[in-house]
């Protein structure tokens, strides 16, 4: 794997870095970026800008933070505490998870409330577990209620949380405020850092030295990418891969398919897909991070005019691309990529004149689920079967009168041939199938003949949920849903989690169904049979 961070570009993705990188160093994007000038995307931007640029900064910042958790990961390795569990969203996981899985440690991450993947989390060795409770603002509702179940669970098998749970949070969060005082071990967070930009700040850096990374060697690879970054030159990568990514028409290639093909780093267009896809989807425009399987998805073999391909490869500069379409491909370490890809993302922001520190619509789906925690909506059933319940929002575009299967061809119906795209939205337990996206996605996309993406809920209302509202109206939905045989009560709460997560997927809908976007919502009566006939009906195939 390169030791540097390298983008090559060809096709139209090359007309747009000739296009925009000369602009861009004009206007010393690069240095300005790094001296953190809140300006760059304008005056409505300019106050969330001004509070959220310290990521420039971080190689270098976050060294001292070093020391200051460096006594927390010797006591718990002390204790026998090799056993590493996160319970964070969004930035505060994707980050730590494409981290440790790249360096080979384990750690278990928790980013659901569904019930049934909690109760997996709650049944590992309670006595050799760390839960690391990551949340910037102290009051995500997913990670305050895994909060809670571990710290029950603790107590009722004989064992002190205190000993057992380490919070990251801002300084000053009602999360911090309320561990003080429980006794708690507390790292303190860079407050002036975004949740997506957070790979490097404690979010990042403590769970990954818990499980047993060599944060250090990371830190160094990002400042040694960050001194080319930071030049405002027609060469710098971040120009380049910006400007690939943003600069191009946007009415005709607003897609980016990230494609993994050997590039040494598990999961990072998981990552990418968050942070690309969360800063960039709003005023009804963006770029919609595909992620995809393989070289040989449909997205790639064939891509479409509006889609623009990211090979992620070992060796950027020996890369063979296709003259036709629009390519690029990327090459790194992983701490030079996380800064890579984060000074590109701030690049597309400025390209498509939003601001990329914000994500308005998240808060509309969290305000949405906890409206729905308050008055649980009853199920208004348009058509079903003996095992699926379906519902549809967002328009008159199906009656309801035909099978599964007519739902579907009438939702795909829906798709604009050149633009659309379809979003899988599964509220189910992850690690039980995880299966389910690679049987799905890859097929979909070929009856579609449009990008597929396919969301875990609610983690990728953290993602690509963003996008789905803010960013243009060209997508069609199809969210899965289903009820646990047993919920699992949240300590301290008057509802379970099982409540939760259906709050959490009726709040997406009905904001998705208020912003005109058609919705497919498919409830699973029996998992089982349930699961085999949306495989079908979305797939076109018989299981």
């Amino acid at each position: 794997m390169s030791t540097q961070v390298t983008v090559q570009t060809s096709g139209e993705a090359q007309r747009a870095v000739a296009a925009h990188v000369p602009t861009l160093v004009e206007e010393k994007f690069a240095s300005r970026l790094f001296s953190r000038d809140h300006t760059l995307w304008g005056p409505e931007a300019e106050d969330e800008a001004s509070k959220r640029l310290a990521w420039v900064g971080l190689p270098e910042a976050s060294r001292p933070l070093l020391s200051v958790f460096r006594p927390i990961v010797d006591a718990c390795r002390e204790e026998g505490l090799t056993r590493v569990v996160l319970c964070g969203m969004g930035g505060s996981s994707l980050a730590p998870e494409v981290i440790c899985a790249t360096e080979g440690v384990d750690l278990v991450v928790l980013d659901s409330s569904h019930p049934d993947q909690v109760r997996t989390a709650l049944a590992g060795d309670l006595g050799t577990t760390v839960v690391v409770v990551s949340s910037k603002s102290g009051s995500t509702v997913e990670t305050d209620s895994q909060r809670r179940a571990f710290e029950h669970a603790f107590v009722e098998a004989g064992l002190e949380p205190s000993d057992h749970v380490v919070i990251v949070t801002d300084p000053g969060s009602p999360l911090q405020e309320q561990s003080d005082q429980a006794g708690l071990r507390v790292v303190a967070a860079d407050p002036d850092v975004g949740g997506r930009y957070s790979a490097l700040t404690a979010f990042g850096l403590v769970p990954s030295a818990l499980a047993g990374v060599d944060v250090g060697a990371l830190l160094s690879d990002a400042a040694n990418a960050s001194a080319l970054l930071s030049v405002d030159a027609e060469g710098n990568p971040g120009l380049v891969l910006g400007a690939a990514m943003a600069g191009l028409e946007q009415a005709r290639r607003d897609k980016l398919v990230l494609v993994d093909e050997g590039s040494g780093i598990d999961g990072l267009p998981a990552w990418a897909e968050q942070l690309i896809a969360e800063s960039t989807g709003k005023q009804g425009t963006g770029v919609l991070p595909v992620v995809v399987d393989g070289p040989e998805a449909p997205e790639v073999q064939g891509p479409a005019g509006d889609v623009t391909v990211a090979h992620l490869v070992a060796d950027a500069s020996a890369a063979s691309l296709p003259d036709d379409g629009a390519h690029l491909a990327v090459s790194g370490t992983l701490g030079g990529q996380l800064m890579l890809w984060e000074v590109a993302t701030a690049v597309a922001g400025r390209l498509l004149g939003i601001n990329p520190f914000d994500q308005p619509d998240v808060e509309s789906a969290k305000t949405a689920a906890r409206s729905m925690l308050d008055d649980p909506p009853s199920s208004e059933q348009s058509g079903s079967s003996e095992a699926v319940e379906v519902t549809t929002l967002g328009g008159d575009w199906y009656d309801g009168s035909g099978s599964l299967d007519d739902a579907v061809s009438a939702l795909l119906a829906q798709l604009d041939p050149e633009h659309g795209y379809v979003a899988v939205m599964a509220y189910l337990d992850r690690w039980a199938h995880a299966a389910l996206e690679e049987q799905v996605r890859a097929p979909l996309a070929r009856r579609a003949g449009r990008p597929v993406t396919f969301g875990w809920g609610p983690r990728f209302l953290h993602s690509t949920g963003q996008f789905h509202k803010g960013g243009p109206a060209t997508g069609v939905y199809v969210q899965i849903t289903d009820t646990p045989a047993d919920d699992l009560a949240v300590p301290g709460r008057d509802f379970g989690f099982g409540t939760l997560i259906a709050a959490q997927a009726a709040g997406d809908a009905t904001v998705l169904a208020d912003h005109g976007r058609p919705v497919l919502r498919l409830h699973l009566h029996d998992l089982d049979t349930g699961l085999a006939a949306v495989r079908a009906a979305l797939t076109g195939t018989q299981d």
